[in-house]
């Protein structure tokens, strides 16, 4: 019987683990400490596996138990606002993917500026799709709650995300664009190609006399 149950949990976790890791990424902020986060959490799961008679509740409890070691340990160290660069695994197809990294990198970064419960509800409620009661469930919090630190993590990602497109508009060097016509040196020199050689002016016609 313990071995089939090992067998059992084994299974759960090849087929569990990169979720539970991209959400752990999403909650810490650092992929060091999100694959610490997922082993504490198999660990805490693994000596309740006997325990669990639903087995479809097995996720839920994992991301209650996720949840509830990286709330602990933002109460026990300062919460520090991390610049992030590197993203989440298994990105979407996009037409314009330097378009789509940066989108990810400036959202990314705003969440690392929340709190651990609001980037927690953030999380739940939009990466993962769950109701105001099932992420209140995995919080140990009232839906009432839920819903206020959601209104002031979206205010503060609205915010953040302002400040960093202002700031990167700022940091934009505009470039006049050039005139063809201007592109002919000052010593009266051909124009160049785009090749960076000068025009062949031995095999031009001539203008006339």
């Amino acid at each position: 019987m313990a071995e089939a149950h090992d067998d059992e949990f084994s299974r759960y976790v090849r087929e569990a683990r990169p979720a539970l890791r991209r959400t752990a990424f999403l909650l810490s902020a650092d992929w060091h400490e999100a694959d610490d986060l997922v082993q504490r959490t198999l660990i805490a799961l693994h000596r309740r596996w006997d325990t669990l008679r639903q087995r479809d509740k097995i996720a839920g409890y994992a991301r209650t138990v996720m949840l509830r070691l990286i709330i602990s340990d933002r109460r026990s160290h300062r919460w520090s606002r991390e610049v992030l660069h590197d993203l989440p695994p298994e990105p979407d197809p996009s037409p314009d993917p330097y378009g789509l990294v940066l989108d990810r990198l400036l959202l990314m970064n705003a969440l690392a500026g929340l709190g651990p419960r609001q980037r927690a509800a953030v999380v739940l409620r939009y990466w993962e799709d769950r109701t105001v009661e099932e992420t209140a469930s995995a919080l140990g919090s009232e839906g009432s709650t839920v819903r206020s630190q959601t209104v002031r993590a979206l205010a503060s990602l609205r915010a953040s995300l302002k400040d960093q497109l202002a700031a990167d508009e700022d940091a934009v060097d505009p470039v006049d664009p050039v005139d063809p016509v201007e592109s002919v040196d000052a010593a009266g020199g051909p124009p160049r190609d785009p090749e960076g050689n000068a025009e062949d002016a031995a095999g031009a016609t001539p203008a006339g006399p």
